[in-house]
């Protein structure tokens, strides 16, 4: 590494041997970097640093000193266990709270199903029992039933008319023989 020396102080006219400056620089001892330093070098060279303007010599009283900062805190390593074992739970409880919900929604399926066949077999039945009643208020099934309670056919109609009391037509008995099922 090359390293050209600073400016001596006006303290003293050679810099201490093996003195640390900051940035891990050395002070040298060397004769010939010392009258190079004091012949007014301007520019000097630090590793593969650029060239950079060497400020001139300030009094000690006016040499500012860099401001102290508190390092920031080192940074606290928390143990990752719960944080693992947190992470395991929440997975474990998701794919456990999807199979029941998928549970729920293949029982709700089978219990549709069930109800769609029992309703298909009511509306047969709905069909069949509408069916019947059709079939007994038939005229024919209706005479067969007359007759088998012992009915006859009645003759002419009479009809009254309701606002005044008239009647119409000739109102009769009926005539007939009633069936022999009845009695």
């Amino acid at each position: 590494m090359n390293v050209t020396p600073l400016r001596a102080s006006r303290r003293s006219t050679t810099p201490s041997q093996g003195a640390s400056r900051p940035g891990g620089r050395a002070v040298t001892n060397d004769a010939k970097a010392s009258e190079e330093g004091r012949s007014g070098a301007r520019y000097r060279t630090v590793g593969s640093a650029a060239l950079a303007v060497q400020p001139e010599a300030v009094p000690p009283q006016q040499v500012r000193r860099p401001r102290l900062r508190l390092a920031p805190p080192m940074p606290v390593a928390a143990p990752r266990t719960p944080f693992v074992l947190l992470i395991v739970l929440v997975v474990v409880a998701g794919v456990l709270g999807i199979l029941v919900l998928n549970t729920k929604i293949s029982e709700g399926a089978i219990q549709l199903t069930d109800l769609k066949k029992q309703q298909a077999q009511l509306d047969l039945r709905e069909q069949q029992i509408t069916q019947e009643i059709t079939e007994a208020e038939s005229p024919g099934r209706l005479e067969a039933a007359a007759k088998r309670l012992g009915l006859v056919p009645a003759g002419a109609p009479a009809f009254i008319r309701l606002p005044d009391g008239k009647i119409i037509g000739v109102p009769q008995p009926a005539t007939g023989k009633p069936s022999i099922t009845s009695q």
